[in-house]
């Protein structure tokens, strides 16, 4: 069934053209047809998609992963650390002029992970299991060989729907969750590592040589990668559901750890005698592993949380904010946790502590909203729509909460132009539909009879 809409005056949105040009997916400096010469080994490669098109996919995208993760650490002397121990790295790789950032972010979970144009981060369950210095340059460093050969840049070149993951997230959700899934699609937020490329076995293998070539180039031991590899077997065995995201997307297996082993002690013997500058990493992280303990109770309440035991979830989330009660991320799941228990009010308070800690962030206002639009605050909900639409613009799904806001609050003209916005970006699901039924009850849009 195909829809016309009406000849109506509204304030310019987003079309499909501009939503397609900002996540750089359609215009000739992002997408080109050939072949690339790549930058690590100097040979061809397939290449759909340009420097400027790895950069701009990187900055339209990597926002939205780094909400959905709690975003960066509030601990500005760690942030520092961490962007400081990358920044070395990239200088010395085969890609310095490329735009890198590097942080920590609340996340709980284990993983590290690279958008294509060199916005890196990685979460606060990886950065407890580290040890020292080289582990983490080690960590850095083989994320920063992602983006030297390029290989986010290549399997977006099979895929090429990056940016449509924003659209097509809650659906997958959905499908896999009837009840806490539908909060995650009205949230908008993104599972763990959506928006991440899933790497092949080789792809790790020259991460991990890159990873290792560039840290022992800046004085660190190699013994900080064969640290890391043994970490990650540890947390497979030991921890899996913590660290099961790293592994869809990183692959590990005992063959990388046996490589770094046998490179340390080969190739990079020399440079054994490097520091592993354990007790600067140790200073540097202080503040983390002090909230260790609340750290891990929130990993256990969330895993429940997956398993839809939400009042156990409650168990681990209550004294973790009793050891961190101004910890963003431990707020936040505690009021996603009231939300799927139907619980709007405590759902608010909630939110509302989490929006006082970390008020530049987008993803509390979400909870907010739609806590809010919940309990029929129809007002309430769409002034916090509208905070995370400022924050993190090109969420389709905080543009229809923000249509069903207005519609709540009688404003048919505005929920309108927010529903014709959605519309732009997403025609499909019940969301799609209740944006056209509406626009047609309201005399916005008709059916086309042909």
């Amino acid at each position: 069934m195909s829809y016309i809409l009406e000849q109506r005056v509204f304030t310019r949105s987003m079309t499909r053209r501009d939503f397609l040009w900002l996540t750089s997916l359609t215009t000739a400096s992002v997408v080109i047809t050939g072949c690339a010469v790549n930058p690590v080994t100097g040979e061809n490669q397939l290449m759909l998609v340009s420097e400027s098109g790895e950069i701009n996919l990187d900055r339209t995208n990597s926002p939205h992963q780094f909400s959905a993760d709690y975003g960066t650490l509030q601990d500005r002397s760690l942030n520092n650390y961490i962007n400081q121990v990358g920044k070395n790295l990239a200088n010395h790789s085969h890609r310095p002029r490329m735009p890198y950032s590097f942080r920590g972010v609340n996340a709980t979970y284990a993983n590290a992970y690279a958008f294509p144009g060199g916005s890196i981060a990685a979460t606060r369950g990886i950065l407890l299991s580290l040890n020292n210095e080289a582990e983490l340059a080690a960590l850095l460093g083989h994320e920063i060989g992602h983006v030297n050969a390029r290989h986010t840049a290549s399997q977006m070149s099979k895929n090429l729907l990056l940016s449509a993951a924003l659209a097509i997230g809650s659906v997958y959700v959905m499908s896999k969750n009837e009840k806490y899934g539908p909060v995650i699609a009205m949230l908008g937020q993104l599972s763990a590592g959506m928006l991440l490329a899933h790497y092949s076995r080789e792809d790790e293998r020259q991460a991990d040589a890159l990873g290792l070539e560039y840290m022992t180039r800046i004085g660190n031991n190699p013994q900080g990668m064969v640290g890391l590899m043994n970490q990650l077997r540890l947390m497979s065995n030991h921890q899996p559901s913590i660290i099961e995201t790293m592994f869809a997307t990183h692959p590990m297996s005992e063959e990388r750890y046996q490589t770094a082993k046998l490179s340390a002690a080969t190739k990079y013997q020399k440079a054994l005698n490097f520091p592993l500058q354990r007790e600067r990493y140790m200073d540097n992280t202080a503040k983390l592993r002090a909230s260790k303990q609340a750290i891990q109770a929130l990993q256990k309440g969330e895993e429940l949380m997956k398993k839809e035991q939400y009042a156990s979830a409650e168990t681990y989330f209550k004294p973790a904010l009793r050891q961190a009660p101004e910890d963003y991320a431990a707020l936040v799941m505690m009021a996603k946790c009231q939300l799927v228990q139907e619980k709007s009010a405590a759902a608010m308070v909630y939110a509302q502590q989490a929006n006082q800690v970390y008020p530049q962030e987008a993803q509390a206002y979400q909870i907010n909203g739609v806590a809010n639009l919940m309990a029929d605050h129809f007002e309430t909900a769409y002034h916090h729509f509208a905070n995370s639409d400022r924050m993190l613009p090109g969420n389709p799904n905080i543009i229809f909460f923000k249509g069903l806001s207005l519609e709540g609050m009688q404003r048919r003209e505005d929920a309108a132009a927010e529903y014709h916005r959605y519309l732009q970006l997403t025609n499909k699901g019940d969301q799609a539909k209740h944006a056209q039924d509406k626009l047609i009850e309201w005399g916005f849009m008709r059916r086309n009879k042909n």
